[in-house]
C-alpha cells in the first residue's frame, strides 16, 4: 500500500520567521518525490509537518485524502529515516528492524521472520545476528530502511540520509534506494540539497527558496528548461550574462550584453520588460579560432583545464574580466586548448536561455 500526499497552501511560521510559504503540491501514491533546496529553504520543516511531528501555522496536510491536523506522529501511515540512521548500537540488526513490531506486541518468532524478510529486500541476508557496528555505512543504511519498512508505512520520509557517506557509496545507495522504492511501491519523500540525488532517484523534484517552491517538474525539464533564474542557478552550472532583451519574435529574441549581443530562447514567462539574465550551460559551450558574425560568439583567454576523467572542463575570462567556462568530452583527437590560449567560446540560439530574474535568485555562485 502507498498513499499521495497534498499540500494545500502549507506555512509555518517560527515567531516572526516563515520558515515555509503558502507551499501546495500533490505527490502521487508510489512516486519518488524529492524536495531540493539550499539549508534554511524549508524542505525539512516540509517534511516535520507531513510527519507530524509540527502542525501548519497555516494550511491542510493529507495523506490519502485525509486531513491530518491533530494527528500524531505515531498514528501517521509514515515512517522516517533521518541523517544519523539512529540504530540502536547494542542491539543485533534483526532486533533493530524489528524493534517497532516488538513496540506493537508482535511475537518474537514472527517478528525474526519479518526482519529475515526485509533483509532479503535490501539485499543483506546473513546479518541478522550482528551488531551494526560490525556493518559498513552502506551496510547500515539499508538496515535503517528495513526498519522504517518493518511496519508496513504507506509514506516512507527520508532526511539527507546520504549525506554522511563518502561519494562512491553515496553514489552506490542511490540506486538501491531507487531499487527498493520500485521493488515497495511506498511513496517516498525525499529531502536533500544535492542536485545530483535529487535528480538520478527522483519521479519528480520541487525545488525550493525561501520557504517557497521554484518549480516542480521531472528531472530532465528541472535541468534542461528551468522555470526562472534560481532553479538554472541551483540545478547544474551555468554561465551567466547580465543585459537587456533588445528583440523577440515568438519565444526567441536577441540578448545585448557587455560582451556582445546574442541569438536566444526566451524562458516561461520572459517578456521585453522583464528582468531576466542569459544562461548558458558549459557542456553548450564549445570553442571556435574563427567564428561567423552571424553565430554566438565571446572572445576569452583560457585560464584553466580541468581533467575531470571521462570529461574536461575548461575556465576563462572575457574581456570584462567575468569567468566562464566549458564542458567537454575527453577527446584525445580534440583537447581543450591550453591555458593561455586567446580564442573564442561559442553557443547556439536554442541552448542561450533567458530566464526571469526571481527574489530567489539571492542564491548566486561566486564568480
Amino acid at each position: 500500500m502507498s498513499a499521495s500526499v497534498e499540500l494545500r497552501g502549507v506555512s509555518m511560521d517560527f515567531d516572526k520567521y516563515r520558515a515555509v510559504d503558502n507551499v501546495s503540491v500533490k505527490i502521487n501514491p508510489g512516486e519518488f518525490f524529492s524536495f531540493l533546496g539550499p539549508s534554511g529553504c524549508g524542505k525539512t520543516t516540509i517534511l516535520r509537518m507531513v510527519s507530524g511531528f509540527i502542525e501548519p501555522t497555516q494550511g491542510q496536510v493529507l495523506i490519502g485524502d485525509k486531513d491530518m491536523r491533530g494527528i500524531g506522529p505515531n498514528k501517521r501511515p509514515t515512517a522516517m529515516i533521518f541523517q544519523n540512521l539512529a540504530l540502536f548500537p547494542l542491539m543485533k540488526i534483526w532486533e533493530n528492524i524489528s524493534f517497532g513490531l516488538e513496540v506493537r506486541g508482535v511475537d518474537k518468532a514472527t517478528r525474526r521472520a519479518k526482519a529475515e524478510e526485509l533483509l532479503r529486500l535490501v539485499e543483506l541476508e546473513g546479518v541478522a545476528d550482528r551488531l551494526p557496528s560490525q556493518l559498513s555505512g552502506g551496510q547500515r543504511q539499508r538496515v535503517a530502511i528495513a526498519r522504517a519498512l518493518a511496519v508496513e508505512p504507506q509514506l516512507m520520509l527520508l532526511d539527507e540520509p546520504l549525506s554522511a557517506l563518502d561519494l562512491k557509496l553515496r553514489q552506490h545507495m542511490r540506486a538501491e534506494l531507487r531499487a527498493i522504492q520500485k521493488r515497495t511501491n511506498v511513496t517516498f519523500i525525499y529531502i536533500t540539497h544535492d542536485q545530483g540525488e535529487a535528480l538520478a532517484m527522483s519521479d519528480r523534484v520541487a525545488v525550493m527558496s525561501r520557504g517557497q517552491i521554484q518549480q516542480v517538474d521531472i528531472p530532465q525539464k528541472i535541468y534542461n528548461t528551468p522555470s526562472n533564474g534560481f532553479v538554472a542557478s541551483f540545478v547544474g552550472e551555468n554561465n551567466k550574462f547580465s543585459g537587456t532583451l533588445s528583440g523577440i519574435s515568438g519565444r526567441e529574441g536577441k540578448f545585448k550584453t557587455d560582451v556582445g549581443e546574442f541569438a536566444v530562447t526566451l524562458g516561461e514567462g520572459v517578456t521585453k520588460d522583464s528582468k531576466c539574465r542569459l544562461y548558458v550551460r558549459p557542456e553548450h559551450v564549445g570553442f571556435v579560432a574563427k567564428p561567423k558574425a552571424s553565430t554566438n560568439f565571446v572572445p576569452v583567454t583560457v585560464e584553466d583545464v580541468s581533467f575531470e576523467g571521462n570529461f574536461a572542463v575548461a575556465l576563462m575570462r572575457d574581456r570584462t574580466g567575468k569567468r566562464r567556462s566549458a564542458e567537454l568530452r575527453n577527446d584525445p583527437a580534440n583537447p581543450p586548448p591550453p591555458p593561455g590560449t586567446a580564442t573564442n567560446i561559442t553557443f547556439d540560439a536554442d541552448k542561450a536561455l533567458v530566464l526571469l530574474d526571481s527574489e530567489a535568485v539571492a542564491y548566486e555562485e561566486k564568480e
